[in-house]
């Protein structure tokens, strides 16, 4: 839908007219929360992609949108001593589309090259999951880890799987040709949820959870009893398993392709014209 109406933006007369543009996003995508406090890394990351829309609005500003998907994923037997005993795990797909706006430095008609920012917002949608002890894939959110939607702890409210964020980020722009442009980008996004990863707050009473939610919901809220490094037995109700006072992050690293409208004109032997619309022309009687 941000795409359609971005690209339906593109009839309108601009005092500053330059093409609009396509382009292509790859690269990678991490996380950072309570299963991965540290910011972004390579490792653990996984592949991301990508596509976009951009019109310039004048010298400086540029408004983008686009739809980006990737894998995230962590493991507390990947973290610090004091995080590997709790031993939980998770794995999630994002999907998100994003409009906002881009700061560009330069102006590339001279340079052919410029640094950028920008900023706007972002809708995500997420759903974590983990391998349980017989190894089949269980989603988190129904089996109320923290006690969410349990009428015994009426403060836990069920999460939503999708979510706002702040995307920003900064990049750079080489132009190839006068229709193509490659690029690097580095962007992150400020969610304003904490259960990206389903860990937030405390653990809640064993015999609630049990009798509410099941096996499968104890087994999976507190694994220490697997790992060498953790206790056995259930944390009592209250014991922090989260830092609920710290959002979600997730971040992108990668590179990107991008080709101006009427390249795509060119291409198929028609042009752009004033509303937007690809069209041909008739060829021009030529004189001998």
């Amino acid at each position: 839908m941000l795409l359609s109406l971005f690209m339906y933006g593109l009839s309108s007369a601009q005092e500053f007219d330059r093409t609009a543009s396509v382009g292509f996003f790859n690269g990678v995508i991490n996380y950072q929360g309570d299963l991965n406090p540290n910011s972004f890394t390579l490792k653990h990351s996984n592949f991301a992609t990508g596509i976009f829309a951009r019109k310039p609005m004048n010298r400086w500003l540029t408004l983008r949108a686009g739809i980006t998907i990737g894998k995230i994923e962590a493991s507390d037997s990947w973290n610090r001593d004091y995080l590997k005993s709790r031993n939980l795990s998770f794995t999630t797909s994002v999907k998100e589309a994003y409009a906002g706006f881009e700061l560009t430095i330069l102006d590339m008609s001279a340079k052919r090259f410029t640094p950028y920012f920008y900023g706007g917002i972002a809708v995500f949608h997420f759903n974590p999951w983990t391998y349980d002890n017989t190894g089949m894939k269980t989603f988190l959110k129904p089996l109320s880890t923290e006690g969410q939607g349990l009428a015994e702890y009426p403060e836990q409210k069920p999460y939503n799987l999708t979510q706002f964020a702040l995307p920003f980020g900064i990049g750079a722009r080489f132009a190839v040709t006068d229709d193509i442009n490659i690029g690097i980008e580095f962007n992150q996004r400020k969610s304003f949820t904490d259960y990206i990863d389903d860990v937030s707050t405390h653990y809640v009473d064993r015999d609630v959870l049990l009798q509410a939610k099941g096996t499968k919901a104890v087994e999976l809220a507190y694994r220490g009893g697997q790992s060498p490094l953790g206790q056995p037995q259930y944390p009592q109700h209250g014991e922090q398993r989260g830092t609920p006072s710290e959002m979600d992050w997730y971040y992108f690293l990668g590179l990107t392709m991008e080709f101006k409208l009427n390249a795509f004109s060119s291409l198929f032997g028609g042009v752009i014209n004033k509303k937007g619309i690809a069209s041909q022309r008739c060829p021009r009687n030529i004189t001998y």
